[in-house]
């Protein structure tokens, strides 16, 4: 039975990937209500967001990790691709990646326990076998060779080129989930790695009126493709 506190989410829900062009995946909503089901229940113990209301946490992490799924569609339809989501917190945008492609290999990389904790507690209650959690450093990390290593506000772009490029298989790419495009750190990230924006991807998130924004990272060094 889905809390009252979920009350109008299938028909939002149902909009938003109306919005987003994936209606095909209207049979998906029961399990993206039951993992926001989740996080409201484990939210409180284990600090999973500042987020705490239901409507919100809806839009800001469900819609907003969504939002990214045409577009990985588009680029590899037909690929089962491996997917390393760094920073994970409580399994964003990984657990939603999981949910929408049953054919990839997703991993959730976080230094906090108590996440992938969460994530592990998540995925199993869901019936994501092709989920799991790795709690550590990711720096520290032996490579997972994703095909896709890919962050959501986790950290500078530099900074994320710094701790998981390692993690990148031969061929495989680097993505950024970002807000507003941000020039600054496109800067920083060439001055101080090498590495650059290959291609920005804008977002449009549903009953979101902030902009987001895709970045595919790539190097000049001997593994990138410039």
């Amino acid at each position: 039975m889905i809390d009252t506190a979920f009350t109008g989410f299938q028909e939002r829900l149902e909009k938003a990937l109306e919005a987003l062009g994936m209606q095909a995946d209207r049979d998906r909503i029961p399990v993206l209500l039951s993992y926001l089901q989740q996080l409201k229940h484990w939210n409180k113990a284990y600090n999973l967001t500042a987020v705490r209301d239901p409507s919100k946490m809806l839009v800001q992490h469900v819609f907003d990790s969504l939002a990214i799924v045409p577009e990985l569609r588009a680029r590899w339809p037909r690929h089962a691709l491996r997917v390393a989501d760094m920073g994970s917190g409580a399994g964003l945008p990984g657990i939603i990646l999981a949910i929408c492609q049953p054919d990839w290999s997703v991993v959730c990389v976080d230094a906090v326990g108590k996440k992938t904790a969460f994530i592990r507690q998540a995925a199993g209650v869901l019936g994501l076998k092709n989920v799991r959690a790795e709690h550590g450093r990711i720096e520290s990390m032996g490579s997972l060779q994703a095909d896709l290593v890919i962050s959501r506000a986790f950290a500078s772009l530099s900074d994320f080129v710094r701790v998981a490029a390692h993690h990148r298989a031969p061929g495989g790419v680097m993505l950024a989930m970002k807000g507003q495009d941000p020039i600054a750190e496109r800067a920083a990230l060439q001055a101080d790695t090498g590495w650059f924006v290959k291609r920005a991807v804008e977002l449009n998130v549903p009953e979101m009126d902030a902009r987001r924004c895709l970045l595919e990272l790539d190097s000049t060094g001997p593994e990138g493709t410039s």
